[in-house]
Parts: C-alpha cells; structure tokens; sequence
C-alpha cells in the first residue's frame, strides 16, 4: 500500500470531523462521553489546517494528523485512521516519519489518548511514556531520539 501525507485545506474539516466521530465512538461510548454534536466540533473547534497533514493511501483519503507547535516541542494531535486502514501498519509507517522530523529538530513530542485506548499501545512502541492521566485521558511525551551521526 502507498501512502502520502498531503497539507491539509479548510475544505478537509467535515471529512477530518466526520472520521474523528466514528473512530472516537467506541472509547467515548466506554467512558460514558460520547455526544455527536460535541465529538465533531471539538475538531472544528481546534483544527488548524496549517499544522494539519491528510493522509491518503492510492490517492484516497485514509485519515489526518496534527503535528502543533508548542512550547518545547510538539503536539500530537487528531490522528485519526479510517477503521479499514487500521491494524494494517500504517499509523506506525506515518507515527514514524514524523517523529524522525521532530528528532531532527531536537524536539519533545506530546500528546493525550483516552484511557483505554488501543492507540496507546502504538504510542507506546514508539517510545511514548506516561507523563500524567486523569479519569478520562492519558497524557504521553516522547524525548526526541539521537538521529543516526548526530551526537546525542
């Protein structure tokens, strides 16, 4: 399977909020936190088409993910993968391209999963940990890694 991150444009909001829904059901649902109307617009709330990138595979859209500037480093932010191309290797293919960037940087990347999500294992594999959780999310940071013939 190819894929490729594309930027993002405003008109990508409704297909971005849309996948957000249903891919966030299931864990919202489990934590008793699941609103239709609220799961969409916290993403139009927060989208930001500048530090959005879509992801698609054979040319079609297959999911989103923010990477925020932020200080000391990076958010992670709305990664989201249609529920077919999940399981399939390619959240770690595009996890892992944009942490060798923001290693390059030098840069700490942070994000929030909600607890009991399967994600977290994948966070986890790429060398998140734990740094706070509250009931209902865990908070994860990821130093950024020595790139090869860099000292570090």
């Amino acid at each position: 399977m190819s894929w490729n991150l594309r930027p993002a444009k405003t008109a990508d909001i409704e297909i971005i909020a849309e996948l957000r829904a249903t891919v966030m059901r299931a864990d919202l649902e489990r934590l008793g936190r699941f609103d239709p109307h609220r799961v969409r617009q916290r993403l139009r709330d927060s989208f930001s088409a500048e530090h959005t990138s879509v992801i698609e595979t054979d040319g079609a859209f297959a999911g989103c993910v923010t990477l925020r500037p932020a200080e000391g480093g990076h958010w992670l932010e709305h990664f989201y993968l249609a529920p077919h191309r999940q399981g399939r290797g390619l959240g770690s293919a595009v996890l892992g391209t944009l942490l060798e960037r923001t290693d390059a940087e030098g840069s700490t990347v942070r994000l929030d999963v909600l607890r009991g999500s399967a994600a977290r294992r994948l966070y986890e594999r790429h060398g998140f940990t734990v740094e706070d959780e509250d009931p209902v999310d865990v908070f994860m940071v990821r130093a950024p890694r020595a790139a090869a013939g860099r000292p570090g």
